[in-house]
């Protein structure tokens, strides 16, 4: 049986995450947090601007690790935690809680996956545009 190896989202990856996500909230007048994990979940790289709201840097690692965990930007994941959803039941009994608010997307390399950015502090809508951003940088 052969493996198929996918090179791990390195920290310089990670840091050039963090600059672009900041590049386009600033460009957009807005202040937030970005956090960068690795695929076990593992703290790469972090961010969080002394004009951002404080919880924004808590948030923006949830975004990330939801994302991470479940393998899909946290916008695409907001229906299924409403009632009659895919994920209402879903335990949060894991390491932390999940966040499914838009703005954390899974980083993915030859179709795998190898960490995560969350992005916390503007619209919920605008972390997501932020986070998507970075991560075509990789591309």
């Amino acid at each position: 049986m052969s493996t198929t190896t996918v090179a791990p989202l390195t920290t310089q990856e990670a840091e050039l995450l963090i600059t672009e996500a900041g590049r386009a909230a600033e460009a957009a007048g807005v202040t937030v947090s970005v956090t960068v994990l690795d695929a076990g979940g593992h703290l790469l790289a972090f961010r969080r601007d002394d004009r951002a709201v404080l919880i924004s840097g808590e948030t923006s690692t949830r975004k990330a690790y939801t994302a991470l965990q479940l393998n899909a930007p946290t916008a695409d994941l907001v229906d299924a935690v409403q009632p009659g959803g895919l994920f209402h039941t879903l335990p949060t009994a894991l390491d932390r809680p999940l966040l499914f608010i838009a703005g954390g997307v899974p980083v993915r390399r030859d179709g795998r996956l190898i960490g995560a950015i969350g992005v916390g502090g503007g619209a919920p809508d605008q972390d997501h545009g932020f986070a998507s951003t970075a991560v075509t940088a990789l591309a």
